[in-house]
């Protein structure tokens, strides 16, 4: 069974522009189009590149097989001359983008596709929804991984999102620094560590809350983790040590006051010599709430519903611009900078950009450059743009870790207030050259 298309993660919309340009003459025109967002969402101080990958698998997958064709000509969505040229339908153009992971401002053109203007529109639904989506969640990611400081976080929120969202969310979370996550799929399709070990059904299942520890631990080893506030936590404690001995991996704390517990939980358990058991905390934590436990005598976080919905910010606001387009069909033809010039803050500027990000003294990141001219030779080994695909076919595939490497370098190249929960504007200014 073949790879499944995405030609149709798109709007209908995108399909009768490309009818008329068609009909037009103007569709075989070279075109620009770029990704960037105009505004971060409220409080946010950067954001986060994810979805790269997904993105140059979708480009890759995006053909009109026979079964689509039908649909389209059924629903008579476009004519005859139309699905022809859908059948023949691969991109072939060039996509050039900041590379996964890496940080980004108001303004930065996080993608810039190239090609003719009937094959690169057709692209502009399908990488939004990628982008939108796990940017928004890779920035959450960071956030939290930063308030976490050195503890792991463990992505568990498969259960509160789309179950294929669910999937793409943990793979947004690795890449903004969690550890694991508790979505096999993802573990399956993405490599990404997995964990987990019991919820509050396995000890109600057992007669006795000792005999649902004794069962987990004779199944599971001395170093899993035991849910301890199912019933009364200190007594949980008291049996969770007696089952397992003072070699008890963890405990899980999901309810309550978890800064009070914490610290009663943890001097209960060096009391009872179980100094090396660790302690998980989750309960509908955000980056907030995390924060507000790193003087806790936490080992590390579990999060959920706040990962996967953005922490409040489910999207990241970019939008798909034309920038530029040939005087003409001829492929030799000038391009020529087009933009939105509307009221209402929906202006574009036009031309096809180059964006570097400029150090201080110290080599801290101090300003977001873009242009549409020459790079400024102070700028040239600074340039954030890599090609992605090149006539059609992708040439930077890479490792999930590379992108979480990236990130957590270009995150650390950041100035420091960059880390700061409180509202704020981007920690760097775009400056336009």
């Amino acid at each position: 069974m073949g790879v499944p298309s995405t030609a149709l993660f798109t709007d209908h919309y995108e399909l009768t522009m490309l009818q008329a340009a068609l009909a037009a003459g103007t569709a075989e025109r070279r075109s620009v189009f770029e990704v960037f967002t105009r505004r971060l969402p409220p409080g946010r101080r950067y954001g986060v590149v994810a979805g790269t990958g997904r993105v140059l698998d979708a480009v890759e997958n995006f053909r009109f097989d026979e079964q689509v064709l039908t649909f389209l000509g059924e629903r008579r969505i476009v004519d005859r001359p139309t699905l022809d040229w859908l059948a023949d339908y691969h991109f072939g153009g060039d996509i050039w983008g900041y590379p996964e992971g890496e940080v980004y401002f108001p303004g930065s053109p996080l993608l810039r596709v190239e090609g003719t203007f009937a094959e690169c529109v057709l692209l502009e639904t399908v990488i939004l929804s990628i982008l939108n989506h796990d940017s928004a969640i890779a920035a959450a990611a960071s956030r939290m991984a930063s308030a976490a400081g050195d503890r792991p976080l463990i992505e568990m929120g498969a259960r509160r999102t789309h179950e294929l969202g669910a999937v793409a969310a943990s793979r947004a979370a690795y890449i903004g620094g969690f550890a694991s996550t508790s979505d096999l799929a993802a573990g399956f399709r993405y490599d990404i560590p997995t964990v987990g070990t019991a919820a509050h059904a396995f000890t109600l299942l057992h007669d006795s809350e000792t005999d649902a520890f004794r069962a987990q631990v004779d199944s599971l080893g001395r170093g899993t983790t035991l849910l301890v506030d199912t019933y009364d936590v200190a007594e949980a404690v008291r049996r969770a040590v007696e089952v397992a001995g003072p070699e008890l991996g963890a405990v899980r704390i999901d309810s309550g006051d978890l800064l009070l517990v914490a610290h009663r939980v943890r001097q209960q358990l060096d009391e009872m010599g179980a100094t090396g058991t660790r302690i998980t905390v989750t309960s509908d934590l955000d980056e907030y709430a995390i924060a507000s436990l790193a003087a806790a005598p936490v080992d590390a976080y579990g999060v959920g519903t706040q990962l996967v919905t953005g922490s409040g910010q489910p999207t990241a606001s970019m939008v798909y611009k034309l920038v530029a387009r040939a005087a003409a069909t001829d492929p030799e033809a000038p391009l020529v900078p087009v933009a939105k010039r509307a009221t209402g803050g929906k202006t574009s500027i036009g031309g096809r950009k180059w964006a570097a990000r400029r150090l201080d003294a110290d080599g801290v990141a101090e300003a977001e450059v873009v242009g549409t001219g020459p790079v400024p030779d102070s700028l040239a080994d600074r340039q954030l743009l890599v090609q992605l695909v090149k006539g059609g076919a992708v040439v930077a595939r890479e490792p999930l870790d590379m992108a979480r490497a990236r990130h957590a370098a270009a995150r650390a190249n950041l100035p420091l207030s960059a880390t700061q929960l409180s509202r704020g504007e981007p920690v760097l200014p775009t400056e336009y050259v």
